[in-house]
């Protein structure tokens, strides 16, 4: 694994795909001659932590769907990711079951009618939890980066909230940013 540097650019992630289509880290992978995939542990409606409380802008300690993932690279953990959904747009839906959703979760968003316009992402290094080390077959002193990610769709509400976890010797986090021509100046 200490051989293995992933670059990672988060606008695939958040552009909705064509019916059909696989998602965009099978589609990354893929491209890079490699093979992609996620477990994913765990989706169900659970009470907001707190954090994801601020990060939807949610009132207290509402319901929110989860889903719990391990990413994976030619077999090989490479990031854990929580995602939460407001209960209104995703209960009841594939986002609150453990299978697959072809085309990832923001297709699956898209044919809802909730589509992301605007994403804040924030990244810190930290050292990992004693699971996270464990899940991510990390050594003990090696850090990790924490990406979190709230996606707003044109209305400005937050529709989802991400929280990614990356070993930090084996991640590198590429932005690109093109500012609309009303917005430069």
């Amino acid at each position: 694994m200490a051989g293995i540097v992933r670059t990672s650019t988060s606008l695939p992630y958040l552009t909705p795909r064509s019916p059909g289509d696989t998602d965009a880290w099978t589609d990354e992978a893929s491209a890079a001659g490699r093979r992609g995939g996620q477990r994913i542990l765990h989706a169900a409606e659970v009470t907001a932590p707190a954090e994801v409380v601020q990060m939807l802008g949610l009132t207290g300690a509402e319901t929110v769907v989860a889903r719990r993932r391990v990413i994976e690279l030619d077999g090989e953990p490479i990031e854990l990711t929580d995602t939460y959904y407001p209960a209104d747009i995703a209960a009841g839906t594939a986002l609150a079951c453990t299978a697959k959703i072809r085309g990832g979760a923001v297709t699956l968003l898209a044919a809802l009618g909730h589509i992301g316009v605007r994403v804040i992402e924030n990244v810190m290094a930290r050292m990992p939890s004693a699971e996270e080390r464990e899940q991510l077959l990390i050594g003990v002193g090696e850090p990790v980066l924490e990406l979190a990610r709230i996606t707003y769709d044109a209305a400005d509400r937050p529709i989802q909230a991400d929280l990614m976890v990356m070993p930090a010797g084996r991640q590198q986090l590429r932005y690109e940013i093109r500012l609309e021509p009303s917005q430069s100046g």
